[in-house]
């Protein structure tokens, strides 16, 4: 019997390893964002932010591309990411993506105010400097659907609440 470049399917797939969606979450202190203007034109950028619930918060600048296409209600795109440092593989860097549809917290609300306390806990006085700044808006991030990856073979559908909701089973995975 010839067993050559043969291996038991078992052996040839990568196992899914647990998913810590909400550790790598906590371990971030900021987003990356993905975001697309009224030509369809996209702009990629970061903002650090906070959480609370399932929202993500952002303190951002209409001097930036990205501002503008969120203020708009166009949905994004977020991204958690492991650090490049920390990572073992760089192919299979552990991430979050989130589709989420962004909304805009009126300046002085109730909401505001406490969103502004948790960024200055989270990222210091400068957040007093800048949220006092017209230019800046606070930005509501609501997740809609996602994505985790945490290594090869071990990908997950990600629902709204940001609880892990199936294996992606590889789907579009082809053995040659």
């Amino acid at each position: 019997m010839d067993h050559t470049n043969t291996q038991d399917e078992s052996q040839r797939k990568a196992k899914p390893v647990a998913p810590k969606v909400k550790e790598l979450i906590e371990r971030s202190k900021s987003v990356v964002l993905a975001t697309v203007d009224g030509e369809g034109s996209p702009n990629s950028s970061y903002a650090p932010f906070v959480q609370d619930g399932h929202t993500f918060y952002i303190l951002v600048s209409f001097m930036a591309r990205h501002t503008k296409n969120l203020a708009e209600g166009r949905k994004a795109s977020v991204m958690f990411i492991e650090d490049e440092s920390a990572t073992k593989q760089i192919y299979a860097r552990e991430r979050l993506t989130i589709e989420a549809v962004p909304s805009q917290i009126e300046r002085d609300s109730e909401k505001w105010i406490q969103v502004i306390a948790n960024l200055k806990e989270a990222h210091g006085k400068v957040v007093d400097v800048i949220s006092d700044m017209g230019d800046f808006i606070l930005i509501a991030l609501q997740p809609v659907k996602g994505a985790y990856v945490n290594g090869f073979g071990s990908a997950y559908f990600v629902s709204e609440n940001l609880e892990i909701i199936e294996h992606r089973n590889d789907v579009n995975h082809q053995s040659k």
